[in-house]
């Protein structure tokens, strides 16, 4: 007898519908897998035979067939055990065959017949409900991530016993309730650090802000101790909270990446990934076999912060470049090509030099100017072209340790950026770091005077297309900021002088 049911798999987000054939032939006993499974889905094989003895079914002592079908499509990961076993059970008769195809089956089972979660389930419940799918039986501990969903019925599993005895309409099985899931998604962002916490630094606060505005990103350059970190971690609070569709992007990356927690439905304040300057390529850009989100794309929608940025491998920096300009990055490997969303604000930090105090009034620095070009020179041109704002950090005196907070709070601040953001996307239907040549000529239009001072300056800088079309949108965010609706001089001068480094 044959029965079907239907599972998925992912490559990159994208969700690849699975038809899982089973059949049941006279023969020999023998459990055959085909369908281009790697490792872990083959090893299903033991996991399910386990499984349906534990659960109290006899495992058919026949010549059983499961194919995995298009048979031209990598399948991957442990998530089709619960649609294996129930296929199998339905050819074996223990469960009805009919109605099967109308639900989307998908999780682990463990040798106790437990249904065990998986990664990427938010994804694939999203896809299924595209295709027109009845409902989706997940993991009980997936089972708030799927509910996410709008539009198809979710129902958590917990035994693959139970999952059976739902289908032959003898018991019932959790229907995750989504109003829960809507209403855990909605709130004011996390704020972790305020702007109040830093001492001094006005003038990086000032550039925090615009960045938080547009979209920028931003190199803090300064010496140890100066507050780079500190600044850095107070962006994230700075900036809007995240739409429903955006937390569901968010939360469909970490899916996929297995570090959202079980039980878990959205992640609604955005990323901070701090990668360690010892991150390799693969880690920071992912990778694997399929590949795997990286710290990049899990800093997706949020704040990707590079402390040392010199002392990263020149390799790990340079897979930022696709990231910085298109908002998205994609992993190639000999046998499969995964593309992930990668719209991050980059935060990056660095010492003027070697051993930190350059520039400094103790005249503590001993390095030569060869030493400070060359660590200067591990950042390429082309990476210091699609950074926006390069903001040189005074050493922190002393006295202003001990001063009383002055300067907006991080609130007063997330206020007016939330204004400028939503002037942005009225305007042009996203931030200003988004904006594309056609777009950014219509919104920033310059006069005579500003284009001199653009020209002046662009000569004087030697600054490449690619720069001038960003400080072009740093002056349309200033501008925002201000509530103007054109572009004046002083916005342009502002931004400017943030293309200048070393103080």
């Amino acid at each position: 007898m044959l029965a079907t049911t239907h599972a998925s798999t992912l490559i990159g987000l994208d969700s690849h519908p699975v038809q899982v054939e089973v059949d049941i032939a006279r023969g020999l006993p023998a459990f055959d897998l085909v369908g281009l499974a790697e490792v872990a889905v083959r090893e299903s094989r033991t996991r399910v035979r386990a499984a349906m003895e534990q659960a109290g079914y006899l495992f058919p002592l026949r010549r059983v067939t499961v194919n995995l079908a298009p048979a031209d499509v990598k399948k991957a990961g442990t998530g089709f055990d619960l649609a294996i076993a129930v296929a199998t059970l339905a050819a074996a008769g223990e469960c009805p065959a009919v109605g099967l195809d109308s639900w989307l089956m998908l999780g682990e089972l463990s040798l106790t017949g437990s249904v065990r979660p998986v990664r990427g389930i938010l994804p694939q419940v999203l896809a299924a409900r595209d295709r027109g799918m009845r409902g989706a039986i997940v993991p009980l501990e997936n089972g708030a991530e799927a509910a996410v969903v709008e539009g198809i019925e979710v129902r958590g599993a917990e035994t693959l016993r139970g999952v059976c005895e739902f289908l032959c309409g003898r018991e019932e099985l959790p229907l995750i309730d989504r109003t829960r899931v809507v209403d855990f998604a909605t709130g004011d962002a996390l704020e972790v650090l305020d702007l109040l916490d830093v001492r001094g630094q006005s003038h990086a606060k000032r550039a925090l802000e615009i960045a938080a505005a547009g979209g920028h990103n931003v190199l803090l350059m300064g010496p140890p101790g100066g507050g780079k970190t500190m600044l850095a971690r107070a962006l994230p609070a700075l900036l809007p909270p995240l739409t429903f569709q955006k937390a569901m992007e968010v939360t469909a990356v970490h899916s996929v990446a297995g570090t959202l927690r079980p039980g878990v439905s959205l992640l609604r304040d955005r990323p901070f990934r701090a990668p360690h300057h010892t991150a390799s390529a693969a880690g920071l850009a992912g990778g694997g076999d399929p590949p795997r989100p990286g710290e990049i794309a899990l800093a997706h929608n949020g704040v990707l912060f590079l402390d040392e940025l010199p002392e990263f491998p020149r390799e790990s920096l340079e897979a930022l470049r696709e990231p910085l300009e298109e908002g998205h990055i994609t992993i190639v490997r000999a046998r499969s090509r995964a593309r992930y969303p990668a719209r991050f604000t980059l935060v990056a930090a660095m010492n003027p030099c070697p051993c930190g105090y350059a520039g400094d009034p103790s005249d503590r620095c001993d390095c030569s100017e060869e030493r400070v070009k060359r660590y200067r020179g591990r950042v390429s041109g082309p990476l210091m072209d699609r950074i926006d704002l390069l903001v040189p950090l005074p050493p922190v005196r002393a006295a202003q340790l001990t001063e009383g907070a002055a300067g907006p709070s991080s609130a007063e601040v997330r206020e007016r950026v939330a204004s400028a953001r939503l002037v942005a996307v009225a305007r042009s239907g996203d931030c200003n770091a988004r904006l594309n040549v056609r777009q950014l000529r219509e919104v920033a239009a310059l006069d005579a005077t500003s284009t001199r001072l653009l020209t002046d300056a662009s000569d004087r800088l030697g600054l490449s297309a690619r720069a001038i079309h960003r400080v072009m949108k740093l002056a349309r965010t200033i501008a925002d900021l201000d509530g103007s609706e054109g572009v004046a001089g002083h916005h342009l001068a502002e931004a400017i002088g943030y293309r200048v480094t070393g103080g």
